[in-house]
């Protein structure tokens, strides 16, 4: 009995887990499309220097060192976002088999 509240106690902490590394992949995913859709627009502007914000500030830099920050930007997102999908897909195996070794025990107990 004492083994399977410790069980699902694990379990419970497993779904939080999941809970928040959904959502951080949730943020990256719009981040990364976020970043895609400016380095689209700034390849069809025909504009040599582009205003980037700064604080509360625009200031005017050029177009090729902004699409290279960007592109920057968009590959550590990328990066951030393969991980967090790996963590995903573990916390979902290490559930599943404790669903299944909780399932184990109860049907044991009946």
């Amino acid at each position: 009995m004492a083994e399977e509240k410790n069980l699902v106690q694990e379990f419970e902490k497993g779904r939080a887990q999941l809970m928040n590394v959904s959502a951080q992949k949730q943020q990256l995913t719009f981040q990364s499309q976020s970043l895609e859709l400016t380095l689209t627009e700034l390849e069809k502007s025909k504009e040599k220097k582009v205003l980037k914000a700064v604080g509360s500030i625009l200031i005017s830099v050029d177009k090729d060192e902004a699409q290279k920050e960007i592109k920057k930007q968009k590959d550590s997102a990328d990066l951030k976002l393969k991980t967090i999908a790996k963590q995903e897909e573990v916390l979902v195996n290490k559930l599943n088999k404790l669903k299944t070794e909780i399932e184990g025990k109860t049907k044991k107990e009946k």
